[in-house]
Formats: C-alpha cells, sequence, structure tokens
C-alpha cells in the first residue's frame, strides 16, 4: 500500500486533493498543479468555484492568469474546482487547508475541521493519505481529526490509510519567499506516513523538516507564531514608554537594527492582525491549562496587543483635544483595511478594532483602502458589510478631522496625508515628520 502511492507521488500520477481554497490551500493547489500533479480543490464556497472555474482569481496576489493555465487550458494537467466532496475518493493525497479560529471565549474553535473530517470520512479509501494543514492544539490530529476519519470510514488510520500534520508557513504577498521556497515541517502519525507525507511535499516544496510526530509539528507551528506575537508585544511596550519619554521608537529600531548579531527587528502597530499571529497562542493556553501549566509569558504579551487599539484610541483623543476638537463628532478616516501592508486580507486587522473604538467615542468613520474596495461580510463585523472604500481623490475635499494610518501599503502616498487632513495619526512610522504628524 505504501509503495503503490509512493510509486504513484514519484511519477505525478498521485491526485491531489485541496479542502479549502483560501490564502493557504488555493497557493498550495497550485503548486502541486505546476509540478505535474492531477488537482482537485474543494470548498464549501460554490462563488470561489465558480471563479475558478472561469480563471479568475479572487486574491489579489495571485494573477488571473495563473487560475486559468490551470483551470481553463485544455492542454494542461487535469484540474478542477468542486464543491461536492465525493470526489475525495478520486484523490491519493487529501490537504485540509481550513480555517481554525477562536470562539468568543478565546478557546480553540475547531468546527470546520471537525465538519471537513465529517465530510470526507465517508469517501476515503484504503491507501490515501489525508494531512491537515490547519494551525491548531497539539494533539488535534490525533485526538480530534483520526477518530472523525476512522469512525465516518470504517477504516483505521495508520492501517488502511496514512494521516500526517503538515503546518501551513505562508506569508501573502512575500516577495521573498513562496509556498515552494519555504521549508515544509512534517509529522506522521505512523513511519509510513512520515515517509508518504514527505515525498509529497519534496515534489514541491524546496525542503521537508520531519519532526517526531504529528503533535511536534502541531507544536513547531505554535511556536513560531508565538515567538512573533512575544516580541511584538515587547516592542509595542516600548514604543508606549519611549513615547512617555518623547522618544522615537522607530529610529531607535532602526538603529538598533545595525547591530549584525544578537537582535532582531520586530516593528510596533495599531494591535495584531491576520488569522495566525492573534489567535494562535491562545490555542497553546487553552491547551496548556489541561497539563495545569499557566503560560504567563503568553498570556501577558496576548493582554498587550489586544491592548493597542485602546491606547491608540486615548492618543487620538488627547491629540485632538490639543488642536481644539473632541473625538466625538469627529470624522475620522481609517487609513488601511487589511491586516498587513500590500495585501487584501482583512482578517483579525486591527483597523476593526480601531473602527468599533471610534464609534463608541461617537466618531464617523469612514475607510481608504485600494486592496479592500468594500468590506466583505464576516460574523464579526457584520454591521460593516459593504461599506465601500473612500478614492484618494475624495479625502481632501472631506474635511476629516483625523486620519488614522492603521496599515501602511506601499501604493499609498502618506506623506501626503498631512496636507489633505487637520491631523495624521500614523501607527506604522511611515509618515514623514509634519507639524500635524503624530505617532502612536
Amino acid at each position: 500500500m505504501t509503495d503503490q502511492i509512493l510509486h504513484r507521488i514519484e511519477k505525478r500520477e498521485a491526485t491531489v486533493g485541496v479542502v479549502g481554497l483560501g490564502y493557504v490551500g488555493l497557493p498550495l493547489l497550485l503548486e502541486f498543479s505546476g509540478a505535474g500533479f492531477p488537482v482537485v480543490g474543494f470548498d464549501t464556497d460554490p462563488d470561489k468555484v465558480e471563479r475558478l472555474e472561469a480563471g479568475e482569481s479572487y486574491i489579489r496576489h495571485i494573477d488571473s492568469q495563473r487560475i486559468a493555465s490551470v483551470f481553463c487550458d485544455p492542454g494542461a494537467t487535469t484540474s478542477r474546482a468542486t464543491t461536492n466532496f465525493e470526489s475525495i475518493s478520486d484523490c491519493d493525497a487529501v490537504l485540509i487547508c481550513v480555517p481554525t479560529p477562536l470562539t468568543r471565549n478565546r478557546e480553540p474553535d475547531l468546527r470546520y475541521i471537525e465538519s471537513t473530517g465529517t465530510t470526507i470520512a465517508p469517501h476515503l479509501k484504503p491507501g490515501q493519505i489525508v494531512i491537515l494543514e490547519s494551525t491548531t492544539y497539539p494533539g488535534t490530529t490525533e485526538d480530534v481529526l483520526i477518530p472523525l476519519l476512522d469512525s465516518g470510514s470504517g477504516l483505521q488510520a495508520g492501517e488502511d490509510f496514512h494521516v500526517a500534520y503538515s503546518p501551513e508557513r505562508e506569508d501573502p504577498n512575500n516577495a521573498d519567499f513562496s509556498t515552494s521556497t519555504i521549508p515544509k515541517v512534517v509529522g506522521g502519525f505512523t513511519d509510513q506516513s512520515l515517509e508518504i507525507a514527505r515525498a509529497l511535499y519534496s515534489a514541491v516544496i524546496c525542503e521537508t523538516v520531519p519532526v517526531s510526530s504529528c503533535r511536534a509539528a502541531e507544536a513547531t507551528k505554535l511556536m513560531e507564531n508565538i515567538f512573533r506575537s512575544v516580541n511584538i508585544a515587547l516592542v509595542n511596550e516600548l514604543k508606549v514608554v519611549f513615547s512617555e519619554m518623547g522618544i522615537d521608537v522607530w529610529e531607535v529600531i532602526r538603529a538598533a537594527s545595525t547591530k549584525p548579531f544578537g537582535f532582531m527587528p520586530f516593528y510596533p502597530g495599531p494591535g495584531l492582525g491576520g488569522h495566525c499571529i492573534p489567535i494562535d497562542p491562545f490555542y497553546l493556553t487553552w491547551k496548556a491549562r489541561q497539563y495545569g501549566v499557566a503560560t504567563k509569558f503568553i498570556e501577558l504579551a496576548g493582554e498587550i496587543n489586544t491592548s493597542m487599539p485602546d491606547y491608540v484610541i486615548h492618543q487620538a483623543m488627547v491629540s485632538l483635544n490639543k488642536h481644539g476638537k473632541a473625538l466625538q463628532g469627529s470624522r475620522v478616516i481609517i487609513i488601511g483595511l487589511a491586516y498587513k501592508r500590500n495585501v487584501d486580507d482583512d482578517r483579525e486587522s486591527p483597523s476593526y478594532a480601531l473602527w468599533k473604538r471610534l464609534l463608541e467615542h461617537g466618531a464617523e468613520v469612514d475607510y481608504y483602502d485600494p486592496y479592500c474596495p468594500s468590506i466583505r461580510p464576516s460574523r464579526a463585523h457584520a454591521e460593516l458589510a459593504g461599506i465601500e472604500s473612500r478614492s484618494w481623490e475624495s479625502i481632501a475635499g472631506s474635511n476629516y478631522d483625523l486620519a488614522l494610518i492603521s496599515t501602511a501599503h506601499d501604493c499609498v502616498d502618506h506623506d501626503a496625508l498631512p496636507g489633505m487632513v487637520r491631523l495624521v495619526m500614523d501607527t506604522r512610522g511611515v509618515c514623514a515628520p509634519a507639524e500635524n504628524v503624530v505617532t502612536a
């Protein structure tokens, strides 16, 4: 059984199914297709499937021509997208790339992993490999996913089919690294599962990094993102301290970065965004409590990072007061809705936290983001769905009291803002000094 799938992988005959065609799953599917594998993309959203089959991209940094070359070129490797999960039985490998958010109580929300496991289980067949890529706490693959697959398929993981965990490491629109050039950590449920998973990823990824178990691979992903969360919290706290001392934190970071060893620059901001760093630490703290272990350092970092929007709004109130204006009744435009620069991904964006607090203080709020022309429907911000970005040209004539730079896209002329509005609050260190520019 192992030799057969390894042979099919080596010959590029193994059909690769990817469940979840978002910022992680779609680039992965394209890599396998580009390497000559037949691919099947699965998603519950029919709009995504229709757009892919029409050769249209719905992710800004993925070109539509690349989508068309995979799904619309008759001479290309067999590729298709579908909402019909019965086609799981046509696949040799099934890669699960679904969201893992938090509940309102900041506990792991595994509903997408659980529903995926339940949905694909009846269509599994002997010899397949199922690989979970979603970020989660150690033990999810073995304690949650495998029981669902076993009970729903009538097969047994490790004997009839293979299971592995390999955490996604996507960094959308990173000019230096792409899916194929980022080493892939892999942990297998069995030695055979690890061997197959490594062979599969080695066909499209520059390097595979084997670890001893699925749990070790799950922990690796959490460590990577907790490392970032803790260091961002540190520099956010230093920003607050240095601000009180009249010291520019951006200048300090630039100077410290000249040290060729022992220092790695991290940058402050108005809060954390994206689907990983604001969420992943809480997955570990939740799991650690089951072992009676306190994660004080991680939780403190989380408190600092989640408090940053409140700090920014307080600074906005103070700055407006100095200009004889209250925040209540002020007209504010948020510059940048996406969670980071040069992407169209607004998941967990701190801009939404700022927006909410501004409204609570009685401000009128608009936004400008060329990459997010309108706010997409979501559970977290349903009341804002459909609101459209203002045009850049309209900002100057709209009498805004405050422009709050939350996300700094390279294509935006931030230095022009001081001449367009009464006051600019810069949380990203991108504006040139001016009388009406305040850093926060």
